[in-house]
């Protein structure tokens, strides 16, 4: 674990357990700080810091996780999921600043997301190893291979096209789509079960149906997963877009101004601090840090 997050120093570590003490209790739930890749090799130091927290004498039936992330794995987030929710009733996100890709699949497994103007989700690429054995979008390489195909059947592939097509692994071609369907079944799954267990009602006043959900959840997932719509990998999504192009509802805590005045103050040390020390992956909870 030490390998994974170097020790801090008394004075920093004093301030961010003050800081997330506060944000605790004016949460009334448990809050985990999470920067980083979401990838395979942290698995375990994510169960265990979970375990940790769970195990505590003042464990709460609510976890906030503050997220920041570029992304990862879509099974990671898959094991990530399982963990929180063994432990836990009600977990919800807040993204201060952004959450992409697979970080934006393991927001939408929470029961709420907290975000401001200034926070981003991304769209649902997922990312797999390659035959280079190095991490990829593979809706990049998908939408491409699909270009090749469909210029291929207007007879205006160039021969330099043909030949990068004619090389191409179809088993990784299979892996990336595999992939990707492994993303949006995620989604549409958490979606029902979690953010939209507690909507009942349409604004019109009818009851929403079971099928209703399904429907809804597919279409977000079609919308994050679909490349032609965000042109990039790393495309920021805000709250705005989120609420009124995709109808997913988000909750604002910069309305809040002492959530809001928490938050901001939390994560600016912590997020300084983990600039100045060049860190990779950084974790905080009240039990760790």
């Amino acid at each position: 674990m030490e390998a994974l997050q170097p020790p801090v120093d008394e004075t920093i570590k004093t301030l961010l357990n003050s800081k997330l003490n506060a944000l605790e209790k004016y949460l009334e739930a448990d809050v985990f700080f999470y920067y980083g890749p979401l990838y395979d090799i942290y698995d375990n130091l994510f169960l265990r810091l979970v375990e940790q927290l769970a195990k505590d004498t003042d464990k709460k039936d609510t976890l906030y996780i503050i997220l920041t992330t570029s992304g990862g794995s879509a099974t990671s987030v898959e094991r990530y999921v399982n963990i929180v929710r063994k432990h836990y009733k009600e977990v919800n996100f807040i993204v201060p600043n952004q959450a992409y890709s697979a970080g934006t699949i393991f927001c939408m497994s929470g029961d709420n997301i907290f975000m401001d103007y200034y926070s981003a989700l991304g769209p649902i690429d997922p990312q797999v190893f390659n035959k280079e054995n190095k991490m990829v979008p593979a809706l990049g390489y998908l939408d491409k291979i699909n270009e090749f195909i469909k210029k291929a059947r207007l007879n205006k592939l160039t021969e330099a096209e043909f030949f990068i097509l004619k090389e191409f692994d179809l088993a990784e071609l299979r892996l990336y789509e595999q992939a990707k369907e492994l993303t949006i079944d995620q989604l549409k799954k958490w979606l029902v079960k979690y953010k939209f267990k507690n909507w009942s009602k349409h604004k019109n006043g009818k009851k929403v149906t079971e099928k209703e959900k399904i429907k809804r959840a597919a279409e977000i997932a079609g919308k994050l997963s679909n490349s032609n719509i965000w042109k990039s990998h790393g495309r920021p999504i805000n709250i705005e877009t989120l609420e009124k192009e995709l109808k997913l509802k988000i909750e604002d805590f910069g309305k809040d101004e002492k959530l809001n005045s928490l938050i901001r103050d939390y994560n600016s040390l912590i997020i300084d601090f983990i600039i100045q020390k060049r860190f990779e992956l950084f974790t905080h909870t009240r039990r760790f840090i």
